[in-house]
């Protein structure tokens, strides 16, 4: 019991000393001393280092916060207005498919109850068995903007025949439009790439490096893959106002012919490097953020695929490497374990 206490306590020590050295060094051993503090317990200063001291900056800061983690209802838009009507297409694509039907159904509701309270104005005008209710036109209207026309119901005078070719020019409207963005929401390109849930700072040979495990999910190839990584943090401009600031992260290799199961993407963090002399601590004050772009070329569709993700600092493990997925099988074949993708190794 002692010795599993003792274990993690060395856990957390070792823990809180990754926080606060530099990205391209190698953590202090647990039992060495961690870097002493500023006052107040505030994280060591650097030279190029902004402290805000007022609770105004402070809450500015929480405000900008994780903004690339967060979806569009999360996020109010003050002073914008959000055109439907003139955006309907874009609006029909990206509804989840939940909202979609919910407006399909009710949309199609509502249509036939309009043209049912237009028959109601003379129901002596379509023929039927008995005498006509709200429901029965509504049926009735359905047959017509459906094209059906089952034979029992039909128009017999001028009123009513105008209302069914109005319906029937609207209906013809409709299920063009409706199958057209049903259509378009099947055949949307949709980048089925996975992305580690962790990022990690490897330090193999001497070489210190932020790498990210991306894999493609799909039985065909990605061809001509870019990726693109930047770190994205909250600065203070000269005019004193917080801006989100994104530098770009060169990869030892950004762009990729083919990308057929998975591969490493790795940054060096060396004196051109953004992350050089930077301390997790430092990077959580500014709300830093590491995003991943990616843009390639389905083969099977040919159609290009795109696919974006984020990391907060809070997510990237320091002095680790991801543990290898492809194997040697005895038959001669190449296993993929999948399985182990998310999983990383201590050095």
């Amino acid at each position: 019991m002692k010795s599993l206490w003792q274990r993690m306590k060395e856990q957390r020590t070792a823990r809180r000393i990754a926080k606060y050295t530099p990205l391209g060094e190698e953590p202090q051993a647990p039992d060495q001393p961690a870097p002493k503090k500023a006052a107040g317990g505030a994280p060591p200063k650097s030279p190029n280092k902004l402290h805000l001291t007022t609770k105004d900056a402070m809450r500015r800061f929480k405000a900008h916060a994780m903004m690339e983690e967060k979806s569009h209802d999360e996020v109010v838009r003050v002073g914008l207005r959000d055109s439907f009507w003139t955006d309907f297409y874009h609006h029909a694509l990206t509804a989840s498919w939940g909202t979609f039907a919910c407006f399909a159904f009710i949309f199609y509701i509502a249509v036939n109850l309009f043209f049912a309270l237009l028959y109601w104005v003379k129901p002596e005008q379509v023929t039927a068995d008995g005498q006509h209710t709200l429901l029965s036109l509504f049926f009735f209207s359905v047959q017509t903007l459906s094209t059906v026309g089952y034979g029992g119901m039909a128009p017999v005078g001028l009123y009513a025949h105008t209302i069914v070719s109005f319906e029937v020019l609207v209906g013809m409207m409709i299920n063009a439009l409706s199958t057209g963005v049903v259509f378009a929401r099947f055949a949307r390109p949709r980048a089925r790439i996975l992305f580690s849930n962790t990022a990690v700072i490897s330090n193999e040979n001497g070489v210190p490096a932020l790498c990210i495990r991306i894999a493609n999910m799909r039985m065909s190839v990605i061809l001509s893959l870019d990726v693109e990584v930047a770190l994205s943090r909250l600065v203070m401009s000269e005019n004193g106002h917080l801006v989100r600031q994104f530098d770009q992260l060169a990869l030892v290799q950004s762009h990729f012919p083919v990308l057929r199961f998975a591969f490493v993407m790795a940054h060096v963090i060396g004196p051109e490097s953004p992350l050089h002399g930077k301390t997790v601590a430092e990077l959580e004050h500014e709300g830093a953020e590491i995003v991943v772009t990616v843009t390639g070329t389905d083969e099977a569709l040919g159609q290009t695929v795109f696919a974006r993700t984020a990391y907060r600092f809070t997510h990237v493990r320091h002095n680790h490497r991801f543990v290898d997925i492809v194997l040697s099988r005895p038959d001669g074949r190449i296993a993929v374990d999948y399985t182990r993708f998310h999983d990383i190794e201590e050095h």
